[in-house]
């Protein structure tokens, strides 16, 4: 039996389950503890718990007869980060990872060899559309993230709105293989505009800014993976109306 002990005070009604309650239970038993878990049943309960351990908040976390604290702190407790960090390349990897295996996926299931031109293309194409739908959650955001930069939209602020459905669009005209004449002009446009943008701000004027790539709550930095973005999308939109000649 082991002898690291927690007290859990979570929230858990009818009508709420405290998320926060459940991951700080998790964490504690992942931690090796053995949880007693108390479920705070009503808002009645819960109030009067907080009133009496003079606490703004629940879930709250007892070791050694010693409150820790919610969530984040029973994370600081063991040591773990706490606050998002501020920049992060973690969300442009886990997109153009997955671009990549839904690449390989689509050539899988099409004739011939499964590493070929067609799964380059494939994976550009998705990679855009996927970068697309991430500025499409939130256009006002990423069009007032994107004036921080891109040379276009602070001449004509409706760039930054329109930007996201020509990127979504144009990255779904390759994937079909259809109205390149549309879809190649569009995308060397943007994707012109847009490495000029970032060779600017970033290797000329030297300023740390944040890409509104992943869109408007992106943490990306701004530099060299938005410039290879940008120059992957021309050549793209070079290679799309090339390749009909010469394939």
């Amino acid at each position: 039996m082991t002898d690291k002990r927690a007290v859990l005070y979570r929230m858990e009604t009818p009508d709420h389950r405290c998320p926060w309650g459940l991951k700080t239970r998790h964490l504690l038993e992942r931690k090796g503890y053995v949880v007693e878990d108390h479920k705070l049943a009503s808002r009645a309960e819960t109030e009067a718990f907080k009133a009496e351990h003079q606490v703004k908040t629940t879930p709250q976390t007892f070791i050694g007869g010693e409150r820790i604290g919610g969530y984040e702190a029973v994370k600081a407790f063991f040591g773990e980060p706490v606050e998002r960090p501020e920049t992060s390349y973690t969300p442009v990897i886990a997109l153009f990872a997955v671009a990549a295996l839904m690449a390989l996926a689509i050539a899988w299931i099409t004739p011939g060899a499964l590493i070929r031109i067609d799964t380059a293309e494939y994976f550009i194409a998705t990679a855009m559309v996927l970068l697309g739908l991430q500025k499409l959650k939130d256009v006002e955001g990423f069009a007032t993230m994107f004036l921080g930069y891109d040379l276009l939209a602070r001449k004509y602020g409706r760039y930054g709105y329109v930007y996201p459905f020509v990127e979504t669009g144009a990255g779904l005209l390759m994937l079909a293989g259809v109205a390149i004449w549309l879809a190649a002009p569009a995308a060397l446009f943007i994707g012109t505009v847009g490495a000029v943008s970032v060779f600017t701000a970033v290797y000329v004027e030297k300023r740390a800014l944040k890409c509104a790539c992943m869109g408007g709550d992106s943490n990306v930095p701004l530099g060299f993976v938005s410039l290879t973005e940008n120059l992957i999308m021309i050549a793209m939109a070079i290679w799309m109306p090339l390749r009909m000649w010469v394939l």
